[in-house]
């Protein structure tokens, strides 16, 4: 059954403190191939300004630092920052903070924001915000780069329904330039005007 409100970040952070790696982010094949994916879609080979939206413990985070002139991760899990910090450790361009979006999203502009499976917590109510955030905080021209799981979940949202519910509050800024289905999750490119 669907939860109707948006995860609290007390779900994530207890999950973080009872497994540690709770998604295997850092020993899954699963994983490690859909990291592999997120970074060729990537529509640049470099970026000046980049948001990552759901760090979780920075596997990918540190995948991505090498492509960025600044990078700001950030999650709800404070466990979980804790080990972001340390792989990131070696990358002084990377910022981890603890941030729930989109009531604490950050100010600055970006050139891409990365939503790795995360758009799905959400509820109706905080896509539309995330949206009307969106649509100031990524430079025109700029990217957003959505990346869900399509399986059957018990959160607020499928991974198709939040990609559909994101793109329309996002309303006519969106062109589509990449919408890959793969077996278990989508990937989703899209330049904003």
């Amino acid at each position: 059954m669907r939860r109707e409100r948006s995860i609290d970040p007390d779900y994530f952070e207890a999950l973080y403190k009872d497994k540690g790696d709770p998604w295997e982010f850092e020993t899954s094949a699963y994983e490690a191939a859909k990291y592999r994916e997120t970074l060729a879609a990537l529509p640049a080979s470099r970026f000046e300004s980049v948001l990552e939206v759901g760090c979780a413990n920075g596997v990918l985070t540190a995948m991505l630092g090498p492509r960025c002139d600044a990078l700001l991760a950030v999650d709800v899990s404070e466990t979980a920052l804790a080990a972001a910090r340390a792989r990131c450790a070696d990358q002084p361009h990377i910022r981890v903070e603890q941030r729930r979006l989109p009531a604490e999203a950050p100010d600055g502009m970006f050139d891409l924001v990365l939503l790795s499976e995360v758009v799905y917590y959400w509820d109706s109510a905080d896509i539309a915000r995330l949206g009307d955030w969106l649509r100031g905080a990524v430079r025109s021209g700029g990217h957003v780069l959505l990346v869900h799981w399509i399986g059957e979940t018990d959160y607020p949202k499928s991974g198709d329904d939040a990609v559909a519910e994101l793109r329309a509050a996002l309303e006519d800024r969106v062109t589509v330039e990449r919408s890959d289905r793969h077996e278990a999750y989508r990937l989703d490119l899209w330049r904003l005007a």
